[in-house]
């Protein structure tokens, strides 16, 4: 058994934790924040900001094949951490629809080849018919063109922060704690010394500066109560400007985003943002102009130069940083290949199991 000590509270330090206790270690969590629970200030840990899209294929427009690959085993791993978690929070794997107006084919077509260029055997975009389109989502509206992406998935982000924070049993979290230094085996706090422990993991995102270049990227979105609005599978808008996407998520609620602004600016969500995400989404669901707006939220997503996920490995010093906007997609396949190179846990073996349509 050892003794773990974690730089920061957000979505990668709870899957450590709740991975690291269940395997018997004595660990110890130090973040920031205040409290386990969201404030949706801009100053959260930005996993909670996030629509929880599971999206290997969709994303190759803005990563990698690498990226893609790891995502699809995350996805595998998702579904077997969701079911072993405190009230399994929500989690589905219906996969997600691309979408273009009419007079976007042209920028949907120019999205549609970077992904078949970059795909990899199976990661393929399905053309729909109007026919099948209806089946799928009977609540879309005026869709000239739309695309199937199998496989793809989404998850309730705020409920499994929650349910890993739950789930760690035995951990002791310090809120309220930055980690101002660390080094192999060891960490200090601002309000505090050193703090010694076998293997320390550095997961802060943006507050690992200096000891990495990584820099905030801002995006921001927009939380819709749209009660009687079926929809089961992510959204994506293919629009020239922008790509907009829709999550549904449990009790009515969507979630509207796809702002990506370099900037560390944690201020409130802009006027501009706020009416692009949502004329774009009403053009697609005309249900939703009586839909209530529930929240404008924004936070900063950590990136490295190379948008690439990074971990770096030492006796007694893991770091790992650079999800950027793949946070939910990347991570738990990471965590798990860091505790397997350290051998302080065993990474199971994913389940692969047929999407349902």
């Amino acid at each position: 058994m050892a003794s773990i000590g974690i730089a920061g509270a957000g979505l990668l330090g709870r899957l450590l934790a709740w991975r690291l206790t269940g395997a018997g270690h004595r660990v110890a969590v130090f973040d920031p924040a205040q409290g386990p629970a969201p404030r949706f200030d801009g100053h959260d840990a930005a996993a909670f900001t996030a629509a929880g899209m599971l999206s290997p294929v969709a994303e190759l427009e803005n990563a990698s094949g690498g990226v893609a690959r790891v995502g699809l085993r995350s996805i595998a791993l998702w579904r077997q951490i969701v079911a072993a978690l405190p009230g399994r929070p929500f989690f589905a794997q219906r996969g997600s629809l691309l979408l273009a107006h009419r007079s976007d084919l042209g920028a949907a077509e120019r999205v549609l080849a970077r992904l078949r260029k970059a795909a990899e055997p199976g990661l393929v975009a399905e053309a729909l018919e109007q026919e099948r389109l209806r089946a799928l989502e009977p609540a879309l509206c005026g869709i000239a063109h739309a695309w199937y992406l199998a496989g793809e998935a989404h998850l309730d982000a705020v409920g499994v922060m929650a349910a890993l924070y739950e789930g760690a049993l035995g951990a002791r979290w310090h809120f309220g704690a930055a980690v101002q230094e660390l080094e192999p085996r060891r960490l200090r706090l601002a309000a505090g010394g050193w703090q010694r422990f076998d293997t320390v993991f550095d997961v802060r995102g943006v507050g690992a500066r200096p000891d990495l270049p990584v820099r905030g990227v801002r995006g921001e979105t927009v939380w819709l109560h749209a009660p009687g609005l079926s929809l089961t599978r992510p959204l994506r808008l293919l629009h020239p400007r922008h790509r907009v996407y829709i999550v549904p998520r449990p009790g009515d609620v969507l979630i509207l985003g796809a702002s990506q602004v370099e900037s560390e600016d944690r201020s409130p969500v802009s006027l501009k943002t706020a009416v692009e995400l949502m004329t774009a989404a009403h053009s697609v669901l005309p249900q939703l102009s009586e839909a209530r707006i529930v929240r404008l939220d924004r936070n900063l997503r950590p990136a490295l130069p190379d948008h690439e996920p990074r971990t770096d490995i030492q006796d007694g010093l893991v770091r790992i940083n650079g999800l950027f906007r793949h946070g939910w997609l990347l991570a738990p396949a990471l965590a798990d290949d860091a505790l397997a190179t350290t051998k302080l846990a065993a990474a199971p073996e994913p389940r692969h199991e047929s999407t349902p349509v």
